[in-house]
C-alpha cells in the first residue's frame, strides 16, 4: 500500500505550524511541492522581482532535497507558476528554466492572479517531480 509522507525543509516549519499545512508531499515515486515564493530564510521577501524568481527556484530546490537529497529540478516534469504581473516576470522563470533545466522540458502551465498568500511576493511555483528512489 502506499503512504503520503510530508516534509517541511528548515525555515518553512513556522507557517507549517501556523498555516497547517506542507511544502511538499510523496506518494509512491511521485513528489508535489506547494507553491514556492521567493522568501528568504527569515521569511523576508525581497522586492526585486528578478531576486525574488530565483529565490522562489532555490526553494523549490529545497523542497524536493528535503524529500530526498537526490532530488533536483532534473526530476520535475510539470510545472505551475502563478504570476502577479506577468510581463514582469514570465522572461526571468523562462531564464531559470534554462538554467535548472538544460536537458528537458517540463509541461508548464502559468496564470497570472491578482493576489498571493504573503504580501510583497510576485511569484509562486509548484512542481511535480518523480522520485525513483
Amino acid at each position: 500500500m502506499t503512504t503520503m509522507q510530508f516534509f517541511n525543509y528548515p525555515g518553512t516549519e513556522a507557517n507549517s505550524e501556523s498555516f497547517h499545512y506542507s511544502q511538499a508531499v510523496k506518494i509512491g515515486t511521485m513528489v508535489k511541492t506547494s507553491g514556492q515564493g521567493g522568501w528568504d530564510e527569515s521569511g523576508k521577501i525581497t522586492p526585486d522581482a528578478e531576486k525574488q524568481v530565483a529565490i522562489a527556484f532555490e526553494n523549490v530546490e529545497k523542497a524536493l532535497k528535503d524529500v530526498d537529497p537526490r532530488l533536483s529540478w532534473e526530476n520535475v516534469y510539470a510545472v505551475r507558476s502563478y504570476h502577479i504581473n506577468m510581463e514582469e516576470t514570465f522572461d526571468i522563470v523562462t531564464g531559470n528554466f534554462k538554467r535548472v533545466l538544460p536537458d528537458h522540458r517540463p509541461i508548464w502551465t502559468c496564470v497570472e492572479i491578482g493576489k498571493l498568500g504573503i504580501d510583497g511576493m510576485v511569484i509562486e511555483i509548484e512542481v511535480e517531480a518523480y522520485c525513483p528512489f
